[in-house]
């Protein structure tokens, strides 16, 4: 679909009739949730064209809000579901609304697939560095060290590169940005969905009912202001050590480039297969 091919507003995505939300004061979920609708705006796309697919977790909540094609799925299987709409109906644009638990603790292996196919798929990863619907368990993107309900004297785990992880796996774009910087949620979301190919925008949130407080972090905008500290651009990460780049969240465009979609192969198969089958 062409960027301004229908003039709706992204108010006509959201079910103002069942907010307030359920999030806890201080997630950043609804920041994330209007960036994203401000973009689907942006690129002019319709409600009726996108279809919203949801895991469980604090943020599989979003569906909730939305005016708009939704499937809620079980944990971690966003991303095949998502697949397999896009596949039976390419004129669609896929979303996948995932948490850091949804996407890569439990759904890793779909997410390794996803960018390895490159499929025509949307993943908006809310990153809050734990299980927050659950009480606050350790998740693969938890900080080492860092205290959960499950790691109460520090989780022995590296935490997992999501970006870095997509970009390996043959992902096409990935960027990764916090609730801090709200424009470039937006600017990230709208690069992701107008692209071809698997997609991925990570987004760091803050999570003050567990995260923030068992680490002593602080308040909701006291989190916001650290998301803020230790967010370092991936051009100057690139230039610290490992030890300068432990405590930081390396924000910016991981991924951008032009190949071949998985629904591009698919269809030059098809092709193929067509002309063998009426030569026989």
């Amino acid at each position: 679909m062409n960027k301004r091919s229908c003039e709706v507003s992204w108010k006509a995505f959201l079910r103002e009739e069942n907010l307030p939300h359920q999030w806890c004061p201080g997630c950043g979920y609804g920041v994330i949730l209007k960036s994203m609708l401000f973009a689907f705006e942006k690129e002019g796309l319709a409600p009726k064209d996108v279809v919203v697919v949801t895991g469980i977790g604090c943020w599989g909540k979003a569906d909730d809000y939305l005016y708009t094609n939704t499937v809620h799925v079980t944990h971690g299987r966003a991303l095949p579901v998502a697949t397999g709409i896009k596949v039976a109906n390419p004129s669609l644009k896929v979303v996948a609304l995932m948490g850091d638990g949804d996407s890569a603790t439990i759904g890793g292996n779909h997410l390794i697939h996803s960018s390895r196919r490159n499929i025509d798929v949307t993943a908006i990863v809310a990153n809050n560095l734990n299980y927050g619907m659950t009480g606050g368990q350790y998740s693969c993107t938890t900080p080492l060290y860092s205290r959960t309900s499950t790691s109460w004297y520090g989780d022995p785990e590296p935490a997992l590169d999501i970006c870095r992880v997509v970009e390996a796996a043959g992902a096409s774009f990935a960027a990764r940005t916090t609730v801090y910087h709200v424009a470039m949620i937006e600017k990230y979301v709208s690069m992701a969905v107008s692209h071809e190919g698997f997609s991925l925008v990570e987004v760091i949130s803050p999570c003050p009912t567990y995260f923030g407080r068992y680490n002593k972090v602080g308040s909701a905008p006291a989190m916001l202001n650290w998301l803020k500290e230790n967010a370092v651009p991936v051009e100057r990460a690139s230039k610290l050590s490992d030890e300068e780049r432990k405590e930081t969240f390396v924000t910016g465009i991981f991924a951008d480039k032009k190949g071949q979609s998985f629904l591009s192969r698919y269809g030059e198969i098809q092709s193929r297969a067509r002309r063998e089958l009426e030569r026989e």
